[in-house]
C-alpha cells in the first residue's frame, strides 16, 4: 500500500485524529511531489542492513543519522516534545523520516494554505523539502519509531510561521511555480 494522504477538516479536535474532510479528498503522490515531497517504500524489518536504504543515503549524501522512539515511556519531556512538533514550522534543509514502527502524521501546506495529511507507517520514507511550512504528530496509537536522516551535522533548529520573508520560504515558494 502507498502512501496516503488527504487534505484536512479544520477541526481543533484532538490533533492524533485523522482530520478528513467530509467527503474525502485524498492527496495523491503527485500532488505532493508538486509540493516538493518524495516517497518511497523500504522494508523497515532489515533497515540495519538494507542495501536499498544505503544507495539511497549515499546518493543523497544523507551521512548522518540517528533514531528517536517518540512514546511517553522512552522521550524525555514527551509532552512538551510533541507540542513543539505539531508548531507550525519551516527548516533551512530537507526533513528525512523513515517510519521503521509504529504510526505518525506529518501535516504539510499546499500551494494554496490548506494543510495535507500525510499518514505515516513502517517502511514508509518521506523527505520534507527546506522551506515547506509542516508539522507533526502521531496519531492514536501515540507510538513511532523513526529513523532521522541529514546531510552533514544535524541542524534543529525549526523557524516557526510566520517565516515568509526567510530566503528559504522564497526559494520554495518560487520553485513552486
Amino acid at each position: 500500500m502507498d502512501l496516503e494522504g488527504w487534505y484536512m477538516d479544520s477541526s481543533d479536535e484532538d490533533k492524533r485524529k485523522p482530520h478528513r474532510l467530509n467527503p474525502n479528498q485524498p492527496a495523491s503522490l503527485d500532488v505532493l511531489a508538486k509540493l516538493g515531497v518524495f516517497y518511497r517504500k523500504l522494508n523497515a524489518d532489515f533497515y540495519e542492513t538494507d542495501p536499498e536504504l544505503e544507495q539511497i543515503r549515499k546518493d543523497q549524501g544523507y551521512s548522518y543519522m540517528d533514531i528517536i522512539t517518540i512514546h511517553k515511556d522512552t522521550l524525555p519531556a514527551y509532552e512538551e516534545k510533541l507540542k513543539m512538533f505539531f508548531e507550525e514550522h519551516l527548516h533551512l534543509d530537507d526533513e528525512i523520516r523513515y517510519i521503521l514502527d509504529g504510526r505518525a502524521y506529518f501535516d504539510v501546506r499546499d500551494k494554496e494554505d490548506r494543510w495535507i495529511r500525510i499518514a505515516m507507517k513502517k517502511g514508509d520514507l518521506i523527505t520534507l523539502p527546506a522551506g515547506i511550512y509542516h508539522r507533526f504528530t502521531l496519531d492514536e496509537t501515540n507510538y513511532t519509531k523513526a529513523m532521522r536522516l541529514f546531510v552533514g551535522e544535524p541542524v534543529w533548529k525549526a523557524y516557526n510561521r510566520p517565516a515568509d520573508d526567510m530566503d528559504i520560504r522564497t526559494k520554495y515558494v518560487v520553485s513552486l511555480q
